[in-house]
């Protein structure tokens, strides 16, 4: 709307050309003053490389680069020490700057849809942290220090290259969202039932086979989504997933999606009748 047309920091008119960043004399009016944060906005500005001044503007605490061109974060990151919000998604990262570590305010940070290969250890010095998206990008392993993030309560790993949980993971007592769809798992490991505060547990579209006893266990489950694997048998156990509203078709629902998996028989009858009747089949059968 205009209204919030004028409260933003800048609009350009379509076909304007974007100033270069040296002829900003004022960087500091580039910031928004919100009544929580101090915010900072340059997505969608076609950038290859973070204009200098940024490092300067110490009192930022929400930073916004996304969507961009960006193939490196210099190590001068670590000096907006009040960051609390870091967006750093779609550009073209391969790695993270050691000096993220640097940022102990930090509590939502989005890498989203780069080109990264890992993550660096130091990250799990950012013990505030409490959302991490890494999703759309080429990592197949977390460092064990990840464990220190204890804080963590949204993780999402989805659409990356993990053949395996990492161990790690399943020290984040706190994770109440796990996202791991479209990866390359083959199994989910026992630990899973040490994640006790889980609520949304993704993993379809991987090559799982079977799912553990154990993660009949996550009483807290409210979702749990398996489509597109290659399950067979589902463990005895899984009526105590009473959370579990219904069986589930929509992706945004709640509940169990167990679909596009070869399923024995009678399985697929079974669910066709809803989780009531699924439960009470399991139930009998133990």
């Amino acid at each position: 709307s205009k209204n919030e047309g004028r409260r933003g920091m800048f609009f350009l008119r379509k076909g304007t050309k974007l100033p270069a960043w040296e002829d900003f004399k004022e960087p500091k009016s580039l910031l928004k003053r919100g009544l929580h944060y101090v915010s900072l906005s340059l997505i969608m500005k076609g950038m290859t490389s973070t204009p200098d001044f940024l490092w300067g503007l110490t009192e930022v605490q929400k930073l916004n680069l996304s969507r961009n061109q960006l193939v490196v974060i210099p190590p001068s990151l670590g000096k907006l020490e009040r960051l609390v919000v870091l967006n750093l998604g779609g550009n073209c990262l391969k790695c993270l700057p050691k000096e993220i570590g640097l940022l102990r305010n930090l509590k939502v940070l989005f890498v989203n849809m780069n080109c990264l290969t890992e993550v660096p250890a130091e990250l799990s010095l950012c013990r505030k942290l409490e959302v991490l998206s890494l999703s759309h990008n080429r990592i197949s392993q977390l460092p064990l220090s990840f464990t220190d993030l204890t804080s963590l309560r949204k993780l999402n790993l989805s659409n990356n290259r993990f053949v395996q949980i990492p161990l790690c993971i399943f020290a984040l007592r706190s994770l109440d969202f796990l996202h791991l769809g479209s990866n390359r798992l083959e199994n989910i490991a026992e630990s899973v039932q040490y994640l006790v505060n889980l609520q949304i547990f993704i993993v379809e579209n991987n090559n799982i086979c079977t799912l553990p006893r154990s993660l009949c266990f996550i009483t807290t489950l409210e979702l749990l989504n398996v489509d597109y694997n290659a399950i067979q048998t589902l463990p005895d156990d899984l009526y105590l997933l009473r959370q579990l509203p219904r069986i589930a078709w929509n992706p945004m629902d709640k509940g169990l999606h167990i679909a596009h998996n070869p399923l024995s028989r009678p399985l697929p009858e079974v669910v066709e009748g809803g989780l009531d009747v699924l439960f009470n089949y399991l139930r009998e059968k133990k």
